[in-house]
């Protein structure tokens, strides 16, 4: 079910607030997207806040020239449909627009970013001059009921040495999205690779990133949608079973890694996750929040 609420912290880096909970956990037939230009980022009406984004990319550039500014899905909110008036079974349509990495620098990540940010309790409205691309992040369990955690390295810009659970983004160029169709016929499928893609990245990412095969996971189930209240950064959260156990998930990583995201997995219970929880981003400590509501309906079934 859809629900909000924020959770403040001692770190405000750590801070989130949840934009969508499906503690159920859905399978992919229960997850639609509607992508659409409507959920496009819509110019500040401040010339000199929006002018803003070319000189912070700009500054960026000159001090890592290797910057890429490639397209991501933005998100523009959600919808829920429910099967019947009993309101027991229900499904998510995920409200998704284009974005680029540059105008994510130059709003998320602004020094000024709040003041893109329009006074509303709705938020794709108090974030629609925001770039908010949607990141995605994978609760793995392990074998062994252990979950799966990566240290940050201190070679990335954002919250270096931060524990965080394994994840990324969507991309667009996967699916050979450059940018919007106009035509009515192209639009429904498209909308259906976009979800589809929400699905096969986020086990890609895990892939990447652990060096567990593909084949060890199972199908992911989404949970939801937190979004860190600093820089109001979203993230969708999926969870997936991993049939080896945390000692074989540590062997293989210890081969995949390169070292420059992550230097090193953690398979953690619960509870060590829980003091974990203080040094990870709004967006992922959310994603354990998200995490936490599935096991207690689990429980409560």
């Amino acid at each position: 079910m859809a629900a909000t609420g924020t959770v403040t912290a001692s770190d405000p880096g750590t801070a989130f607030k949840l934009l969508l909970c499906c503690p159920v956990g859905l399978p992919r037939s229960r997850v639609s997207v509607k992508f659409d230009q409507s959920f496009d980022r819509i110019p500040h009406p401040d010339a000199a806040l929006e002018e803003s984004i070319s000189e912070i990319w700009n500054q960026r550039l000159q001090r890592n020239p290797s910057l890429y500014n490639g397209t991501k899905f933005r998100y523009g909110g959600s919808a829920l449909h429910y099967k019947d008036d009993s309101k027991q079974e229900y499904r998510v349509s995920l409200h998704l627009g284009l974005t680029d990495y540059r105008t994510f620098v130059g709003t998320n990540l602004n020094p000024l970013w709040e003041k893109f940010l329009v006074p509303s309790e709705d938020d794709p409205v108090r974030c629609q001059h925001m770039s908010n691309p949607l990141g995605n992040g994978a609760i793995v369990e392990t074998s062994d009921q252990k979950i799966i955690v990566l240290q940050r390295s201190h070679n990335v810009g954002e919250f270096p040495g931060y524990y965080v659970f394994p994840g990324g983004h969507s991309e667009p160029q996967e699916i050979g999205i450059m940018g919007h169709q106009t035509d009515e016929e192209t639009i429904a499928p498209l909308s259906e690779q976009v979800s589809q893609e929400m699905f096969e990245g986020i086990i890609r990412e895990v892939v990447e990133e652990t060096g567990v095969p593909a084949s060890s996971l199972t199908d992911p189930v989404f949970i939801g949608v937190s979004q860190r209240e600093m820089n109001v950064r979203p993230t969708a959260f999926f969870f997936t079973k991993c049939d080896i156990d945390s000692s074989g998930v540590n062997e293989l990583y210890c081969k995949a890694q390169d070292g420059y995201e992550s230097t090193k997995l953690y398979a953690v219970s619960v509870e060590e996750l829980r003091g974990m929880s203080q040094r990870m981003p709004g967006c992922h400590n959310g994603g354990f929040a998200l995490y936490d509501l599935m096991r207690n309906a689990a429980k409560s079934l």
